[in-house]
């Protein structure tokens, strides 16, 4: 599956059209490896998703071609979530 419709479908990305903006940013990466929003997603690939002032890291289980909000959430798995602390001067 493409990587921009997998962040959509499984709803980690509202819109595809976004996907495919944060994906050319550079926020996104499959297994540590910058991406384009063509490249393909396999079972086991860890995504690395930048957003804003948090960092999501998933590994993709499922793949759905449509999904509820409930059925997206088992498409991947959390392995690790935070978020950036700035340094106040």
């Amino acid at each position: 599956m493409r990587l921009d419709k997998f962040l959509k479908v499984s709803r980690l990305i509202k819109r595809r059209e976004v996907a495919k903006e944060v994906i050319k940013r550079g926020d996104v990466l499959i297994n540590q490896k910058s991406v384009k929003p063509s490249s393909e997603v396999k079972i086991g690939d860890i995504i690395t998703l930048t957003l804003g002032q948090k960092i999501i890291e998933v590994k993709v289980v499922l793949f759905l071609e449509n999904a509820s909000s409930y059925e997206a959430l088992k498409m991947y798995e959390v392995l690790y979530e935070d978020y950036i602390k700035k340094e106040v001067a």
